[in-house]
């Protein structure tokens, strides 16, 4: 083998490896979707931060039912029982209270930039 073709084999070797660990990292960021869990009578986290046009899913993680309620009218829920999930996509930039409408002491506040 000459050095152009062993050269041109390295070359080929490094773009898989970069389409590979490409691949990956694209995978890991589609998999973080920013989630909000719901236990203990409380949101968690209570106020998150996220870019425009993200997807932030909710979860009822306890046993009795709750609710995401936008303050602003934005979004709404239905009631969530036990391991259900709610699913707002946020393409506008704003504040956006929350609270769950069974329980109005339980609040929280999403910031989308």
């Amino acid at each position: 083998m000459n050095d152009d073709t062993r050269a041109l084999v390295w070359y080929r070797r490094g773009i898989v490896a970069v389409g590979v660990v490409t691949l990956l990292i694209g995978a890991h960021a589609l998999a973080a979707t920013p989630t909000i869990g719901i236990k203990e009578f409380k949101y968690g986290p209570s106020m998150l931060t996220v870019p425009v046009g993200t997807t932030v899913t909710w979860v009822n993680h306890d046993e009795e039912p709750h609710t995401v309620t936008s303050g602003t009218g934005a979004f709404s829920s239905a009631g969530l029982v036990n391991d259900d999930t709610f699913v707002q996509t946020f393409t506008k930039p704003g504040t956006y209270p929350y609270f769950c409408a069974i329980h109005p002491y339980m609040k929280g506040t999403l910031v989308v930039k």
